[in-house]
């Protein structure tokens, strides 16, 4: 697979420490919600946009590698993420790199939003990083039915506090491609972000069960030689900008009282 045509680029060690050190410095973020193990901030210029989120939460009862898998195993992710409407592989650019797609259920009534983004992951002593950012890929162009959403930088942290406890931290700058409304920022930071945050851990909790019955010993995101996804090369991609994309305004829209899932249901 090829790693050095383009504008786009496979992230190297030194994005990853990047990458690592926003997730640990706080200065310059302000804290939106702490409750239940669970932390939320916002950078003190952004915060009227959902430009820069951070969270994070700590993880008993499960080790750094089983959320590592998690959030990797595509095909769990199809039992616990409810936001999610669709989510595939596109291919694979080196061992540790792949295209996707995700398409994400937003908060009625504003429009759902997708993302075609390069993932690309390091395991690295007993820390995890999974990263991403959106790319345009020819075949998988913007959808009707969607807006289609950018990934500026978006990714995981995983740290592992001794045997059976970890520490996931979670930071992501999108562009919703869209003048959103103040309760929809409010919602995301107080609401949407900690319940995320809950159900993963969850999630968590009940994989190692899951896991046993269903291709116990696939992890092709451990063994790269078990990854049957077709090779793409990166001249394929080009760096998604946002200013190509429609931008919509939803600012006007009032929250409707919809029938709540059982997503929205207030953190408890």
């Amino acid at each position: 697979c090829d790693t050095k045509q383009g504008n786009s680029e496979v992230p190297d060690d030194s994005d990853f420490s990047s990458f690592k050190a926003q997730c640990e410095d706080h200065e310059g973020w302000s804290a939106r919600y702490s409750k239940g193990g669970v932390t939320v901030w916002c950078r003190d210029e952004e915060c009227d946009t959902v430009q820069k989120l951070k969270m994070r939460i700590v993880c008993k009862d499960v080790t750094a590698e089983t959320l590592y898998d998690v959030l990797h195993d595509t095909s769990y992710r199809k039992k616990w993420d409810t936001n999610m409407i669709d989510t595939f592989d596109i291919g694979r650019l080196t061992v540790n790199a792949d295209v996707g797609y995700y398409s994400w259920r937003c908060p009625s009534p504003l429009k759902n939003r997708d993302f075609v983004t390069m993932r690309s992951w390091l395991p690295l002593g007993s820390d995890y990083m999974i990263i991403n950012y959106s790319v345009k890929h020819p075949q998988f162009p913007p959808k009707k039915d969607y807006v289609r959403a950018v990934s500026l930088l978006t990714g995981y942290l995983i740290q592992s506090n001794g045997a059976n406890c970890c520490t996931l931290y979670y930071l992501t700058q999108v562009d919703p491609r869209g003048s959103l409304p103040k309760w929809v920022v409010n919602k995301v930071s107080q609401f949407v972000a900690p319940k995320a945050m809950r159900k993963i851990y969850k999630a968590c909790l009940k994989y190692p069960e899951w896991k046993r019955k269903h291709n116990p010993n696939l992890k092709p995101w451990m063994y790269p030689e078990q990854n049957t996804l077709p090779c793409i090369s990166l001249s394929e991609l080009t760096l998604q900008r946002a200013d190509s994309l429609e931008n919509i305004d939803e600012s006007g829209l009032s929250e409707e009282k919809a029938q709540h899932s059982d997503d929205e249901e207030p953190a408890s």
